[in-house]
């Protein structure tokens, strides 16, 4: 078996046909990126057909055997948010659950981080439900620090789940900003990660 990753710029029908299969196969699997349980196949169409319309989205996906068997999506900030623009977010990041065990989520992840550097982003976001065990390793293991847990992130079968918040910085450690400071002390990691 073969495996490539690659970004989408138009979704032929067979590729649409396979990344909803992918995708439902994903959700059914608890991994959903949202959805707890598989839309209507037009929703699922229209949605992933909305992806290539939307500027700021790019889409990664990864192939097995030439059949589209995962995706992650580099969103980066809209125009009006000069603040933020050195700072794009990873979503919708999952392989079918048939496909795994080959190194593709490792090669969408990495691919997903080189496509942040080669436009320039500094810091790469992203979030996951806690439940999410072997997402969570993977992003450790990339170098991702978790910045954040948001409690009741998500409700699954009327159980609340936590949401874990990561962050990567893109700049070498020669070009990273030196750690706030209060009062002449640097200030403690994590001392406002969490909402008032």
């Amino acid at each position: 078996m073969s495996g490539t990753i690659e970004t989408m710029n138009h979704l032929n029908e067979r590729d649409l046909e396979d990344l909803c299969e992918a995708t439902d196969d994903a959700i059914i699997d608890g991994n959903g990126f949202g959805w707890l349980k598989p839309p209507p196949r037009r929703i699922l169409e229209s949605y992933w057909k909305g992806v290539l319309l939307v500027p700021e989205r790019e889409l990664l996906c990864a192939r097995l055997d030439e059949r589209i068997v995962g995706s992650i999506q580099l969103l980066k900030p809209p125009p009006n948010n000069e603040a933020g623009a050195h700072i794009a977010t990873l979503s919708t990041f999952f392989i079918a659950p048939w496909a795994r065990g080959h190194g593709l989520a490792r090669g969408l992840l990495a691919d997903a981080e080189h496509a942040a550097r080669a436009q320039g982003f500094e810091v790469l976001d992203l979030d996951v439900r806690a439940s999410q065990t072997a997402a969570i390793r993977l992003y450790e293991n990339a170098g991702f620090r978790r910045w954040a847990v948001k409690p009741g992130y998500a409700r699954i079968d009327g159980t609340y789940v936590d949401g874990y918040f990561y962050t990567k910085s893109l700049k070498s450690t020669a070009q990273r900003p030196k750690a706030a400071t209060v009062s002449g002390r640097p200030e403690a990691a994590g001392a406002h990660d969490s909402p008032a």
